[in-house]
Formats: structure tokens, C-alpha cells, sequence
């Protein structure tokens, strides 16, 4: 089979399947597992690499849609079988309709795959479903299960905690809230998400809000952003007094993790996601149990 993956974390999934050497296209900004990257990419960027946050939030609300294009004569040339896509978020990767578009004019007319996961139920069911497409269902069961593990784990070991606020933010200026299925990950590391609700989009706040919910710890894991070029727009926070008086701030428990990596992608790596969470929210319990290098601690003097 000839794949063609136009979601980062799709890419990722057929790799975790096992399937890996049938993909023939990506997008540009697949980069896992290593590799990846040295396959055909299919899509561009309209945003200047030096774009501030609140520069791509500007140029989201002007063009009133996606910030990626799809290059139709690669995708023409590379004769895929099966196109894997999204249909969740039009900003963050190539509109659907475009995709389906471009594909009923391909000769053999592949087949077109969107998903759509809101919560950790739909992600296995994507796992599921792409699976049964690859030939490749006990693999995918074997992430669901190995997921599940680290769930039942941690429930387990966090039985008698008590729960801390938290505040996951995908994006910092302005700050949006993080949902879908990252709130249902804190649950699971014991934690309370004070914003964001399971099942819901992310979605635009005002610093009054994030100040009202006074969390009392702060993950930061803007999409599409390392954790360096998180913390580049961090240091324009250090003037703001709503900031700083927050008791996340103040008391130094402010974390920046890979947003491009983790939490923003439904692929096998948000079970990393969850490991994060539970090192950050208990690292007396969990010293070492998130991969190495995938969270950074921002002192309380930011």
C-alpha cells in the first residue's frame, strides 16, 4: 500500500503500526520518529518562521482558515493508495474538503480517511480504525493496551493523592485553553484541570480568567511550538503583573513542555503526555518516568 499522512500525528501511528515503510508522503512538519522527515512533503506554510504568537493568532483571524497548502502535484505524482487526514482543526493542517477534493481527480481515486478524535475514546478508536485500514489491528490493540496500563498505573498509585489545579495552556498570547483529551489526562495524573473540559475545544481566554482560576500548577504546551521557542514568548510575560501574581508563578511552578510533541498530537505519544503530567504534578513519585528532555521547570523569578 502507498500512504500518504497529512497529520503529523497519523505519520506517527503508521510508524507505531508498523507500517512505516509504505508511506510515500508526509507533511512538512512530520518529524517522528526520525526520518520521517526525509519523505516527501506535501505541504508549506503560510507563516514566517519568526512569527511571533500573537503575529500567527493575527494571521489565523485575517485569513479566516487554514495556514497550510497542499502541493497538488506531488500528491498527483506520488499515486498514494490510502490519504490519511483530519477533519478537527483547520488551522493546524490542511482543510479536509481540500483533501477530498484533490483526491476524487487522482487517477484510481484512493481512498480518503479523516479522523476526528475529541476525547482519549475517540483516539483509540482512530488507533482502531487506521489499524484495520494497515492490516495491522493486533498492533493497534497493543498501544491501546499499553496506554491503558499507564492509566490503571497511575490510578493506582495516585488513589489516596488529592488533586492539584491545573492549568494546561496551548497557546500564550493570548492564552488559550487546552481540551479535548488533554484534561482527561490530568484526571488521570490526579490532577484538575480548572479551565479546560473534556470533550470541548480549546479555546480563547482573557488573563482575568487564567487569574480568576488561579491554578496551582501551569503547563504550557503551545501547538506546533518546542519547548525553545515556548520559552521565547514566556520571557514577554515577565512584565505582566496578572503573570506574575498568579500562584503558579509565585510559588514556581510554571513547566513548558514540547507542544508540538505531546498533548497537541493524537497519536501513541500522548501515553508520553500522560508520563509528563504525572512527573510534573508528582515528582517525588515519579522521578525519571517521562522521557528525558520533554519538559522544562521555568523558575518562580519569570
Amino acid at each position: 500500500m502507498r500512504i500518504v499522512s497529512l497529520l503529523p500525528s497519523l505519520t506517527e501511528l503508521v510508524c507505531a503500526l508498523g507500517r512505516g515503510d509504505e508511506l510515500v508522503g508526509v507533511t512538512h512538519e512530520c518529524d517522528f520518529p526520525p526520518g520521517v522527515e526525509q519523505l516527501p512533503h506535501l505541504t508549506r506554510s503560510k507563516i514566517p518562521h519568526e512569527a511571533t504568537s500573537l503575529a500567527i493568532d493575527t494571521m489565523v483571524a485575517e485569513q479566516g482558515g487554514s495556514l497550510y497548502e497542499l502541493d497538488e502535484l506531488l500528491l498527483d505524482e506520488l499515486r498514494p493508495d490510502l490519504i490519511l487526514t483530519q477533519e478537527q482543526c483547520d488551522v493546524c493542517a490542511v482543510n479536509e474538503a481540500t483533501v477530498r477534493r484533490t483526491a476524487a481527480k487522482l487517477p484510481g481515486q484512493p481512498t480518503v480517511e479523516s479522523v476526528n478524535p475529541t476525547d482519549l475514546k475517540g483516539v483509540f478508536a482512530m488507533f482502531q480504525r487506521v489499524g484495520e485500514l494497515l492490516d495491522a489491528t493486533t498492533e493497534a490493540e497493543a498501544l491501546i493496551e499499553k496506554f491503558a496500563a499507564t492509566i490503571d498505573f497511575l490510578v493506582n498509585h495516585l488513589k489516596n493523592t488529592k488533586r492539584i489545579d491545573t492549568l494546561i495552556l496551548e497557546w500564550l498570547n493570548p492564552p488559550f485553553s487546552s481540551g479535548h483529551w488533554n484534561p482527561e489526562l490530568v484526571a488521570c495524573a490526579m490532577g484538575q484541570e480548572v479551565i479546560g473540559k473534556p470533550d470541548q475545544r480549546s479555546r480563547r481566554l482573557t488573563w482575568a480568567e487564567v487569574a480568576e482560576a488561579d491554578p496551582e500548577v501551569i503547563v504550557i504546551a503551545a501547538c506546533g511550538f518546542s519547548i525553545d521557542r515556548t520559552l521565547a514568548d514566556l520571557d514577554e510575560l515577565a512584565t505582566r503583573r496578572d503573570w506574575q501574581d498568579l500562584r503558579a508563578v509565585r510559588n514556581g511552578r510554571v513547566y513548558v513542555t514540547d507542544g508540538s510533541a505531546y498533548f497537541s498530537r493524537p497519536g501513541p505519544r500522548l501515553e508520553s503526555s500522560l508520563r509528563i503530567l504525572a512527573e510534573i504534578l508528582h515528582p517525588e513519585l515519579f522521578p525519571g518516568f517521562a522521557p528525558r528532555g520533554s519538559w522544562q521547570h521555568v523558575p518562580a523569578r519569570i
